[in-house]
């Protein structure tokens, strides 16, 4: 991939993450630390030429589908859709509003243009993916579905029965993307329950495996562009850092759930200058 088109998705990222920051400011209520960890993986996805959609023609048939399992980061979904033309981005005032038009709500709401399912009760996404993508293989067979899942839901069975049924049905449209930073709501993953090693377990479940750097441009657009084998479902873990791009932030419990106040959005934004 060139160090251009490199450079621009990056530049887009560091956008995208400015506008996660000021919309959860303006609710006053939102998930700032997981939105931030997963932004690269949707500019790649949505502006990398990856996913093949049409925001103009939403529920267009034989569109790529993404889901956000991980449903807290909401944020990071709306400002990409916005930024994709779902919709208006002067819509996303309505941001965790009651009675917001476009259904703006704290977690996906599938009347929102652009959003396939709600999500939010974590360890879920990946079944309904898995069925997503069993419905549409045969009468679609170019299209793909994409889900992001956090690292904190990969705790819950329903995940790892999710797995075994897409390795049994070689549901090679299938692609999931772990965005794994490692902090859970209230304390680090690995000491409520340690989901590694996620490579060899993965790969135990019959799932083809890459682990890359959710962070490097480079190396996100090399694994999503890798063309699908005819066996196996993939994932990709993404290795990320919570609050990422911004240092107060960056790996922190109490980010998770919490809107910057003035003085601390101001501080956020010089940092993604």
């Amino acid at each position: 991939m060139n160090n251009s088109k490199v450079a621009h998705l990056e530049n887009r990222a560091k956008q995208l993450r400015r506008k996660i920051l000021k919309l959860i400011h303006k609710a006053g209520s939102g998930h700032p630390g997981g939105s931030l960890s997963a932004t690269d993986l949707l500019t790649a996805l949505y502006f990398g030429d990856i996913l093949q959609y049409d925001s103009k023609d939403p529920h267009k048939p034989g569109r790529d589908r993404f889901l956000l399992s991980k449903g807290h980061a909401s944020a990071l979904l709306y400002c990409t859709l916005a930024e994709a033309g779902y919709f208006p981005e002067e819509d996303l005032a309505d941001y965790r509003k009651i009675n917001s038009k476009l259904f703006l709500s704290g977690h996906p709401h599938p009347k929102t243009p652009g959003v396939e399912i709600a999500s939010g009760s974590l360890g879920q996404g990946l079944s309904v993916a898995h069925g997503i993508a069993l419905g549409i293989r045969n009468e679609f067979p170019s299209a793909r579905v994409y889900v992001v899942m956090g690292d904190g839901e990969l705790q819950e069975g329903q995940v790892w029965e999710a797995a075994m049924s897409a390795a049994k049905f070689k549901s090679t449209n299938l692609i999931a993307i772990v965005d794994n930073n490692k902090v859970a709501q209230d304390n680090l993953t690995k000491d409520l329950k340690d989901i590694e090693p996620l490579e060899d377990k993965w790969r135990a479940f019959g799932w083809e495996t890459l682990r890359i750097d959710g962070h490097d441009m480079s190396q996100i657009m090399d694994a999503l562009q890798k063309p699908v084998g005819k066996e196996k479902p993939r994932v990709i873990i993404a290795d990320t850092i919570k609050g990422k791009g911004v240092s107060f932030m960056e790996g922190q419990t109490a980010w998770h759930g919490v809107a910057p106040n003035d003085e601390k959005l101001e501080a956020a934004l010089k940092e993604l200058a």
